[in-house]
């Protein structure tokens, strides 16, 4: 390393306010990063002493020192480097919540930007979650941006302005984070619940056993509700800064599809500061169109109730048949101890095993329409169940969204699509925000293209399945199209009679290009969230 003068070290930390700077204090950073980023006695860093993102985004910075600068790291090393700057250079938990949607790779309409300067300074090329991501002095934040005006011909003082107040260095959340004391074991059992679109898909168990400092393998079991099936799934993950969960899994055999749940899966999570939940999305797919929202709670060995199917009932119905799904429930189950709300009364219990109790209810033709807390001994499920008079609309969910068509070194992109029925509200509208989610409906599904010459084969573009995965052609036409997907419901009717209707607007596209080192930055992000391989990378 060519040395330093004093005085140009001193100056150059003096600029960028070393009194706030967080010390680097890990050998290996400081050998793999020092030779570039100047270091005082106090362990102040240039640039690394004055910025905080996520474990993402110090991959991302870390491919680009290798490379753009030909920094030399093994597999052991890079995770190293990622796991001691999201430990001492993350985010704390209350400020990656706010940019989770990003990291959890969620299609999300940012409507938080606060003016078109912003957007074009900011948001034109990535996400704004992107900016938010990171929290840095206000030096780092104007020397970051002149460097990126430079590069990108944008430039906005504003942004520098708003960033630096907006993502700053230091603040309470971040001093509380630090300040933690040491967390409890996450080994041991959990309860999983798995749900798309905010209704549960999976309820099961996960067993997490420690293999190292924060490092963890994962065994779980999944049972779909709605068949019963079990899934068997195991992986490996690893915990950054006491909150962020990040790792991977996959399925006992082969998948049988795009959409199969056996699929290797992403997991992102955050662990709540009581580690009495974590909660996240495990996604997969070629740009991660498949997910689920996962919620897990410590399995504690008292009966625990997870989910309950289905989750809306029909006023004025009797001996409707309710599912509650769960963990830990008695052989014998005292119907005095099962409530169900105003207007709902239980009329048996027709069976009780471990993870699962079947009741008979009816439902009083008066009954309160809405969401009503349940209750299952000393386990409850607030907002659990909904009490309706009928569907008055569905929507095809998500109602905008992209699917691509594969080529000789990109797989297809896909999209899965639901019919969700809704109940008016209480204020007699329709789509506005009181509208009660009744959840999935069953559908017939179709593609209309639009523009298409009368007479043409929508097959050329998509097709869609009876369960609603559109799948684009095999053959890629080379162009974009816009196509509305719409469901049909098989058996809810409008006032008319007429069966309701649902359309999602999506665009079938050409695949997402990425740059030659592809491969290569995959292999990174498993070596963060696996466990490091074996082989040197330079």
């Amino acid at each position: 390393m060519r040395a330093i003068p004093l005085i140009f070290l001193t100056l150059t930390l003096a600029t960028y306010g070393f009194s706030q700077g967080i010390p680097v204090t890990d050998p290996l950073v400081v050998s793999k990063c020092a030779s570039c980023h100047a270091q005082d006695e106090r362990g102040i860093m240039q640039r690394i002493s004055f910025e905080r993102t996520t474990p993402e985004a110090w991959q991302e910075i870390l491919k680009r020192m290798i490379g753009a600068h030909g920094v030399s790291v093994t597999p052991v090393e890079a995770r190293g480097i990622v796991k001691y700057l999201s430990d001492r250079h993350g985010l704390a938990p209350q400020e990656a919540k706010a940019v989770a949607y990003d990291t959890e790779r969620r299609v999300h309409e940012e409507t938080n930007i606060p003016s078109e300067s912003l957007k074009t300074a900011c948001a034109r090329c990535h996400g704004f979650a992107r900016a938010l991501s990171w929290r840095r002095s206000p030096e780092d934040w104007k020397l970051f941006l002149d460097e990126h005006a430079a590069a990108n011909k944008v430039a906005s003082q504003e942004a520098i302005d708003y960033l630096a107040k907006a993502a700053p260095l230091h603040n309470a959340e971040y001093d509380a984070w630090n300040a933690r004391a040491e967390t409890r074991p996450l080994a041991g059992r959990w309860e999983v619940v798995a749900s798309t679109n905010g209704h549960a898909k999976y309820y099961g168990e996960m067993q997490i056993t420690s293999t190292g400092t924060d490092e963890f393998e994962t065994r779980m079991v999944l049972i779909s509700i709605q068949d019963g099936t079990e899934v068997l799934r195991s992986g490996r993950s690893a915990v950054y800064g006491g909150s962020a969960w990040r790792g991977r899994s996959k399925g006992s055999e082969a998948p049988k599809g795009p959409a199969d749940l056996l699929n290797e899966t992403r997991e992102v999570m955050s662990i709540a500061a009581n580690q009495a939940t974590i909660e996240g999305r495990w996604f997969w797919g070629q740009y991660q169109e498949f997910g689920m929202d996962v919620r897990m709670v410590p399995d504690t060995r008292a009966p625990v109730l997870l989910t309950v199917q289905p989750s809306a009932l029909r006023r004025g119905t009797e001996a409707d048949r309710l599912r509650l799904l769960g963990n830990n429930f008695p052989a014998d189950v005292p119907a005095a101890v099962l409530s169900f709300g105003d207007g709902v009364t239980l009329r048996k219990v027709i069976s009780s095993q471990p993870h699962e109790i079947v009741v008979e209810v009816d439902v009083a033709a008066n009954a309160p329409m809405g969401p009503r807390f349940l209750l299952a001994g000393r386990s409850s499920l607030p907002d659990g169940l909904i009490v309706y008079d009928r569907i008055d609309y569905i929507k095809a969910v998500p109602d905008a969204a992209m699917a691509s068509f594969a080529d000789k070194t990109h797989a297809a992109g896909y999209q899965k699509l639901e019919a969700i029925g809704y109940q008016r509200g209480s204020d007699g509208k329709l789509h506005t925000a009181d509208d009660l989610d009744l959840g999935p409906v069953d559908a017939d599904w179709r593609v209309d293209v639009f523009y298409t010459p009368e007479g043409s084969d929508s097959s050329r573009v998509a097709s869609m399945s009876a369960g609603g995965l559109l799948t684009p052609a095999a053959v890629s036409p080379g162009t974009n199209f816009d196509v509305w997907v719409v469901a049909t419901a098989k058996s809810a009717l409008d006032k008319d009679g007429q069966a309701l209707v649902g359309k999602s607007y999506v665009v079938v596209t050409v695949p997402t290009y990425m740059f030659n080192g592809r491969q290569f930055i995959r292999d990174l992000d498993r070596w963060v969230d696996d466990g490091p391989a074996q082989e040197t990378t330079k």
